[in-house]
């Protein structure tokens, strides 16, 4: 065992201040990392535990679990993150999934990876507990089952192929580790919905502090029906501007709008997805609109440009 993760002789809390509070998450630490950290501090938080008697009942030294939840320091290895879990009763399954993500976004090797989960000292007084794969609760898997194609198609379009099933992955991993968190909140979707939405924005590339959505551009049901070059370069120059007007709309809009226009889904099911009432998507695709024709037509003056033909796919006046 390395010196980094040493432990107090007998698995007892070292000596020092009890009840010293838990720093912020280090700057740095990247987004799949971030994805289960977030939770387990807050899992951590809610259960009133300090970090002494934390260290007390996992048998791992206070400083360690402190550099463990604030990401500071090398990547933490599988043991101490489940001896958190352990004590902190965090369903090991969808957690180890994301630990391993995380592992190799942080550029561990696959042979560190499945040596830290196949090798996993026990803390003294702890038996072995096996980290086989959980069934994960029925209406997690129901919710899973339902959302997983709309999650897929928000993720696509602002990530590439693998990025936006890894994150979609991520959430539902995520959620499974806060389902009980879930089920207390006011709505389960909206919750969820968040849950994916900060992983897609963590991801995405941004520009001006809004994300991108440039790439959108180029898969169009616009572009598919033009057929000479001069033509798709202008629609594409259209759709850009477009695009990037969408990109700097509010959050709920942003959502709203590229469910609607750019994914084809009906109101209805945007309120369904989002966990929203009807009448608040009507009244975001409203004033999103309004937004959006102001912006173009400000852009048409400044470039000279022609007045846009209206073209399949595109946002209605």
């Amino acid at each position: 065992m390395t010196p980094s993760l040493s432990r107090r002789p007998g698995g007892g809390p070292p000596a020092g201040k009890p009840g010293r509070k838990l720093g912020p998450i280090a700057d740095g630490v990247g987004a799949a990392h971030r994805a289960w950290l977030e939770p387990l501090r807050h899992r951590f938080l809610a259960s009133g535990l300090t970090i002494s008697e934390l260290s007390c009942r996992s048998g791992w030294a206070k400083s360690k679990i402190s550099e463990l939840l604030r990401g500071t320091g090398r990547y933490p290895r599988w043991e101490i993150t489940y001896g958190l879990l352990d004590v902190l009763d965090v369903p090991s399954w969808p957690m180890r999934r994301l630990w391993m993500a995380a592992a190799l976004e942080a550029e561990k090797k696959p042979d560190w990876i499945d040596g830290c989960i196949q090798n996993r000292p026990q803390p003294p007084g702890r038996a072995t507990v096996s980290t086989g794969p959980a069934v994960p609760p029925l209406e997690h898997q129901a919710f899973t089952e339902l959302n997983r194609s709309a999650y897929l198609a928000y993720a696509r379009l602002f990530l590439g192929e693998d990025e936006a099933r890894e994150v979609v992955a991520e959430t539902f991993d995520v959620l499974w580790f806060r389902w009980d968190e879930a089920l207390a909140s006011s709505d389960v979707v909206p919750f969820a919905w968040s849950v994916l939405r900060r992983g897609v924005m963590a991801r995405a590339r941004h520009v001006d502090g809004c994300p991108e959505l440039a790439r959108t551009a180029f898969d169009t049901v616009a572009l598919s029906v033009i057929s000479t070059p001069e033509a798709r370069f202008a629609q594409i120059e259209e759709s850009m501007t477009l695009f990037k007007a969408i990109s700097r709309l509010p959050a709920h809009q942003l959502d709203v709008m590229t469910l609607t226009y750019l994914r084809g889904m009906g109101h209805a099911a945007v309120a369904d997805v989002l966990g929203v009432p009807i009448a608040s998507v009507h009244t975001a695709d409203r004033y999103a609109r309004k937004t959006l024709t102001a912006a173009l037509r400000l852009q048409q003056r400044h470039g000279h440009d022609p007045e846009p033909q209206n073209h399949p796919g595109e946002i209605p006046e």
